[in-house]
């Protein structure tokens, strides 16, 4: 499955961009470099079995091993102090990604609610797209039954585009269902 989305970036995506953009060599076609998935756990703070729930969520979805994110400093106001545990994330790269990918864009987000497709204003400027999910429950592995707590997180598309308009072309041709 992860082949799939890999293939037909390289023959139908790649070419395709080249014709629209008129680039002069394949090196300069944008490509996918990398997908971020944070998920912040704030309430570790008071209890750190939140913790072990949200890293075998990431990992259900992401097929590999979260790292735990820690604070920077600390907050009295939130009772954090430095180096706690707040978070979780992955950075996915090749097949894994793709598969990742392929499964978000035509299994996943079909599931949310009222779906009308996924913000085209999220670029950075620079090429990259985040996506921010509400649930973890969309994700055809967590099963309803098993979790704890609702949980959100943030997915962070890298992309080596220049623009946004180049990266947007990108992301619906690999079949990002961006809002009409």
């Amino acid at each position: 499955m992860a082949v799939r989305l890999k293939d037909r970036y390289l023959n139908e995506i790649t070419p395709a961009l080249i014709q629209k953009f008129n680039y002069t060599t394949v090196m300069q076609v944008p490509k996918i470099e990398k997908v971020v998935i944070n998920m912040g756990v704030g309430e570790a703070v008071s209890n750190s079995k939140v913790l072990d729930a949200a890293v075998n969520d990431m990992q259900l979805i992401s097929g590999q091993k979260p790292i735990i994110t820690k604070s920077k400093k600390s907050i009295a106001g939130f009772k954090l102090r430095e180096n706690m545990p707040i978070g979780v994330k992955v950075t996915l790269r090749g097949e894994r990604m793709y598969y990742f990918l392929d499964k978000l864009f035509n299994i996943t987000l079909a599931r949310v609610r009222d779906f009308h497709g996924v913000s085209s204003k999220a670029f950075d400027g620079r090429g990259n797209y985040t996506l921010g999910l509400k649930e973890q429950l969309i994700f055809p592995e967590i099963e309803y039954d098993k979790i704890d707590k609702v949980r959100g997180m943030d997915i962070v598309i890298v992309t080596t585009a220049k623009t946004d308009e180049e990266s947007r072309e990108l992301l619906t041709q690999m079949g990002m269902p961006f809002a009409k």
